[in-house]
């Protein structure tokens, strides 16, 4: 059996993948699969920019083994450029030829495209209450005729001045009490953790006391630095989690953790040096210390809160997915391995169950749904869907496994969201021409416009949002079916809709070769159909459970929160069926709702305390074992469903796909160039 011709290349963390030649340049197969890496020296082994590393060992998803012997050997020039910028440990890829498979990571610095992190902090009402406050005391000067200490003299003028008492003070601060003494004049400004410990001592009167939010989610990383004395969001810094190298869904993180017997530490060290990295940075970006930051406040899912402490998550991989701790923990920051000031407190949010996390803890503390009347239907959407459904007198959550499909993995031209990647698209049900949006551009490109197109507006492939709108609008215009499946009637209509090898009608060409960055056709398969009705099959059946549980026929409201949630448009969601019928004007996207919930219980105690009510009274709705998932499941298949009807979608659904399953029969389309105007 002769060797390969071609092999597997897989480029993190844009998570596109692709055949190449046996022998190719790793720069140059980089950038046929659309990934563009920063060379300034034009391959010559010189600048330094275009730094990738290997990563090692087996990737069942993929379906590969990594290995640095899949690259071709360093020689002496790449060592001294290496050397020389002093990045020993990762290859330049202008210098390396593959000959076997590989997965590649590229380090943010070499991202010619970098990845798009859209996890700003929202406009809330927070009630400051924090559990770090400052307060200005003036010590009685010690004499020669008394005895008493330093710190028993403060600890008096905290009681007197302020009334606290039983005071403990940490280490670092009681070594820093004497010289700000001094140099204060005996005035001081103490930092106070819950009214119980001292945290840092400054001399004289000192108003800067900084907090940091953090949500750690599967796929980006965000934080914030705020003023814990105005609640002001100083500083917001992303980044990617450093962990999708071992894995992009949650279930492939924990596998590697089972696998490999360092797994569980390497993760754990790689999200650590990551926030560590983000607080400096923000730190930085707000013109303060690191010093300064005395309290933090962190969630993530289940998997992100283990890998964070280091506890290994092989227990949530299978039945009955018990977590190590699920409640809220009060922790020093620097025990946990965040470099902050030597005596910040860390606060963790409580998890409700083995798959819903802190995260979504947070997320209910910022949106508050249990707070209104209305059914409402919160729906953190990512690798695992997490989602909860009720108001005040009654709420439910469960999680539902949509995979990473959403976020553009495993789709034959998926990828995360950076400039470039596809974000909105149109198809004319006349014609079945497309039109697309690409991240980075505001205008909209016609397959008729003329073939050359600015570097920037050249397609590089298709990430979540834009899935989700393909697949509804091919429904829309006639290609697919109900059951997903291509349209044999659509074959005469384009020859965008052509058969692969074999005669069967497979795919969809949304961008011919001449408007893309790979000079290859961009195009949208069965299998990637196929991959897209199982993520958004698993995400209405469990809000289908839930429904049942709470015995709700009609949601009033559905938010969407996360990143990828945020730039989901409520109608082509509906169509596709991945949210519950509802009246359009009632799906809101809430952005980073977890995040915001971070930072909410970053500057208020009370609702760290709401949180950790919230975790105990949520009904917990297990969707692994319960009996109905897989007949709602197969049901939710269809599109957009096979017997749930859907009334707010009346004048969207085409004619002759309308009347199956209740649903109901559809008014003409607006026209093509209507639809795009409103877009």
């Amino acid at each position: 059996m002769g060797k390969p011709e071609t092999i597997t290349l897989v480029m993190l963390p844009s998570g596109r993948r692709g055949q190449v030649p046996v022998g190719s340049n790793l720069l140059e197969a980089a950038r046929q699969l659309g990934v563009e890496l920063e060379s300034i020296c034009a391959g010559r082994q010189t600048c330094g920019k275009c730094q990738v590393i290997v990563e090692v060992g087996a990737f069942a998803k993929h379906g590969i083994t990594s290995a640095e012997d899949h690259l071709s050997p360093a020689e002496e020039a790449e060592h001294a450029c290496c050397r020389q910028q002093g990045i020993e440990g990762r290859r330049l890829a202008c210098a390396a030829r593959i000959t076997g498979d590989l997965v590649i990571s590229v380090p943010e610095e070499s991202q010619a495209r970098k990845q798009i992190v859209a996890k700003a902090a929202t406009e809330r009402v927070i009630e400051v209450q924090p559990a770090v406050r400052k307060v200005y005391v003036e010590v009685a000067p010690s004499g020669l005729d008394e005895g008493r200490s330093d710190w028993s003299r403060l600890r008096q003028a905290l009681q007197e001045q302020w009334g606290l008492g039983d005071l403990e003070i940490e280490l670092s601060a009681l070594r820093e009490l004497q010289p700000a003494l001094r140099l204060g004049r005996q005035a001081l400004t103490v930092s106070v953790w819950h009214d119980r410990s001292v945290l840092r001592v400054q001399p004289g009167y000192a108003e800067q006391i900084c907090g940091l939010a953090i949500d750690i989610g599967s796929t980006t990383v965000v934080a914030h630095l705020c003023d814990l004395r105005t609640g002001a969001v100083l500083s917001t810094q992303s980044a990617m989690n450093p962990q999708v190298r071992y894995g992009e869904d949650l279930m492939s993180r924990v596998s590697y953790a089972m696998t490999e017997p360092q797994g569980t530490e390497r993760m754990h060290r790689a999200i650590l040096r990551t926030l560590n990295e983000l607080a400096a940075a923000a730190a930085e970006a707000a013109g303060i210390q690191v010093d300064d930051i005395l309290d933090a406040v962190i969630v993530g899912n289940p998997v992100m809160h283990h890998l964070l402490l280091g506890i290994d998550p092989v227990e949530l991989g299978g039945a009955p997915f018990t977590l190590a701790v699920s409640e809220a923990l009060d922790l020093r920051a620097g025990e946990a391995g965040l470099h902050l000031n030597p005596a910040a407190r860390l606060h963790i949010l409580p998890c409700i169950a083995g798959h819903v996390g802190a995260d979504h803890v947070a997320a209910l503390v910022a949106e508050a749904p249990q707070a209104q009347d209305e059914v409402a239907l919160l729906i953190d959407v990512g690798t695992n869907a997490e989602l909860s459904l009720g108001g005040r007198q009654r709420m439910a959550c469960a999680s539902s496994p949509t995979g990473p499909a959403f976020e553009g993995a495993q789709i034959s031209h998926g990828q995360r969201a950076a400039p470039g990647a596809i974000e909105r698209v149109r198809i004319d049900p006349e014609t079945l021409e497309p039109r697309w949006r690409v991240i980075g551009e505001e205008s909209w490109i016609d397959a008729g416009a003329p073939a050359v197109l600015p570097e920037a507006a050249r397609a590089t492939g298709i990430c979540g949002s834009g899935i989700i709108e393909v697949v509804a609008e091919m429904f829309l215009a006639g290609i697919l079916t109900a059951d997903g499946r291509f349209s044999e009637r659509a074959t005469g209509r384009s020859e965008r809709v052509r058969a692969q090898p074999g005669g069967r009608v497979s795919e969809y060409v949304l961008v011919d070769a001449e408007r893309t960055a790979t000079g290859r056709p961009i195009v949208v398969t069965q299998n990637d159909v196929r991959a897209i009705q199982l993520a958004k099959g698993a995400l209405y059946a469990g809000a289908r459970l839930l429904m049942k549980e709470l015995q709700v026929e009609q949601v009033d409201r559905i938010l969407l929160a996360g990143a990828f949630g945020s730039f989901i448009d409520p109608l082509h969601a509906m169509v596709l069926g991945m949210i519950p019928d509802c009246d359009l004007a009632r799906v809101h996207p809430v952005g980073n709702a977890a995040g915001d919930g971070a930072r909410i219980a970053l500057l208020s105690i009370q609702q760290r305390r709401e949180a950790i009510r919230l975790a105990g009274w949520v009904e917990h709705v297990q969707t692994a074992t319960a009996v109905d998932f897989q007949d709602e499941f197969v049901a939710a298949m269809a599109l957009p469903h096979a017997r749930d009807s859907f009334p707010h979608l009346r004048g969207h659904l085409p004619a002759d796909q309308a009347g199956a399953g209740g649903r109901p029969r559809a008014r003409r389309r607006q026209s093509h160039h209507e639809e795009t105007r409103q877009a």
